[in-house]
């Protein structure tokens, strides 16, 4: 199943504050590049994490959506998620409890563990290890915003050569 991307985001957010991690919104923009490539190349079922699509930014794998909702931190770490707003299909802003059992048992241990992994690196040097990857490489043209492929994800982190 593949969940909202913001959820994702809300999840990652949390996880890092409760193990004392500290996450920016440009190092929550990498973990959720490296958790996609972790679901769709290494998990059972080989699908998506969350179905928005990624793009490729100057400071490396972007989702538009949650840069948009995190953006007001700026380089300082975003804290812990209690409570949101979202639009409802009346188009009335709702306050949200935040929930962590929107994302199943087993999934919220392979993100932890993706995290987890990624803990000590700086979101300077998560930007570095993938714009040395190829799907960022492929996918960049500066000013373009274009989208890194699921596929290319996939295929990139399943090569015996990464």
């Amino acid at each position: 199943m593949a969940y909202k991307v913001l959820d994702v985001a809300r999840y990652i957010i949390n996880y890092s504050n409760k193990m004392e991690y500290g996450i920016s919104n440009l190092k929550l923009q990498k973990l959720l590049y490296f958790v996609q490539a972790e679901f769709l190349a290494f998990t059972e079922r080989k699908q998506p994490c969350f179905i928005e699509e990624i793009e490729a930014w100057g400071f490396g794998p972007v989702v538009p959506e949650v840069y948009q909702e995190f953006k007001q931190y700026g380089s300082s770490n975003i804290p812990t998620i209690i409570k949101y707003y979202e639009v409802n299909d009346n188009w009335e802003i709702v306050e949200k409890k935040y929930n962590q059992n929107c994302i199943e048992p087993q999934d919220r241990e392979t993100i932890n563990q993706t995290v987890d992994g990624f803990a000590d690196y700086s979101a300077t040097a998560l930007v570095n290890i993938t714009h040395n990857q190829d799907p960022w490489n492929e996918a960049y043209e500066e000013g373009m915003n274009r989208i890194i492929s699921k596929k290319a994800i996939k295929e990139y982190f399943e090569s015996d050569d990464n």
